[in-house]
């Protein structure tokens, strides 16, 4: 789980296509088509912030946190990274969003209460690397839902790993930064490796340092999953599988999709 470190730094730079709007009118879609209930006020004021609160879990900078903080939610991002939550905490105080971050590790993650949704997007899941890992997660993600709450994630596809990405060396140049990405995809234990090379401008500009750009690497692993292992895992849980769609087509899922969206729901709690 170790990632992120510094590549975190221009880690926008390079998802700045990334649609985080869409993704955030997705997400608000779902909870009110499937969690109709988490406008409603109880009267219990801590029940009402639990019930409109929602967990981001591995929310990296923070950028869809954000956008769902302005939605209205109460929202609190956990990643594991803190180079990545430093740079959420900047746009935190830049913006004057009330977003509680938490510096924890998805598979031992804590909070003091219940919330009405958990989501995990772009991938974040992938970085579990067995099964275990994954139940251990969803186990604490059921643990922390409140009555009939969601649990919307999406993961990318044993699919994509093998055959559209494969063994292959993807580059990128931008004016302040560039990166080379190599990729290695191990069959045998379905584990994508990618080594990341980094080259990043020094851009102190009283630095006395003759250096123009910064070289880091970092190595990154993630696994591909199967539809029909998810929809296990998210039963073994204790949660009620409610839908899945492929992420691109919002469609029906299917075995060219490379990357899957799941919605789940809380069922044993019952609500005060």
């Amino acid at each position: 789980m170790e990632a992120y470190s510094d590549f975190a730094r221009v880690y926008d730079t390079f998802m700045d296509e990334t649609p985080y709007e869409d993704w955030c009118d997705l997400i608000a879609m779902l909870l009110k088509q499937h969690f109709p209930g988490m406008d409603e006020i109880p009267e219990d004021e801590n029940l009402r912030q639990e019930k409109n609160s929602i967990l981001d879990l591995g929310c990296g900078t923070g950028t869809l946190t954000e956008l769902l903080a302005k939605k209205g939610y109460n929202m609190i991002g956990v990643d594991s990274s803190q180079e990545m939550l430093q740079i959420a905490m900047e746009k935190k105080e830049k913006s004057g969003l009330d977003i509680l971050y938490l510096l924890q590790d998805m598979r031992e993650f804590e909070l003091y209460g219940t919330v009405g949704a958990v989501i995990s997007v772009c991938d974040s899941l992938n970085y579990l690397l067995n099964e275990e890992e994954v139940l251990t997660t969803f186990r604490l993600v059921n643990n922390y839902l409140y009555p009939g709450g969601l649990f919307i994630f999406d993961f990318n596809t044993v699919y994509k790993y093998e055959v559209v990405i494969g063994d292959a060396t993807i580059a990128e140049n931008r004016e302040d930064c560039s990166f080379i990405w190599e990729n290695y995809y191990h069959s045998e234990e379905e584990i994508n490796e990618y080594d990341l090379t980094l080259f990043v401008k020094n851009d102190n500009s009283e630095s006395r340092e003759k250096v123009l750009f910064y070289k880091f690497e970092e190595t990154h692993y993630q696994r591909g999953y199967r539809l029909e292992q998810m929809k296990s895992l998210v039963e073994q849980a204790g949660m009620e599988f409610v839908a899945a769609f492929d992420a691109d087509t919002r469609g029906e899922v299917n075995p060219k999709s490379e990357r899957i969206y799941i919605v789940a729901r809380e069922q044993n709690k019952k609500e005060n």
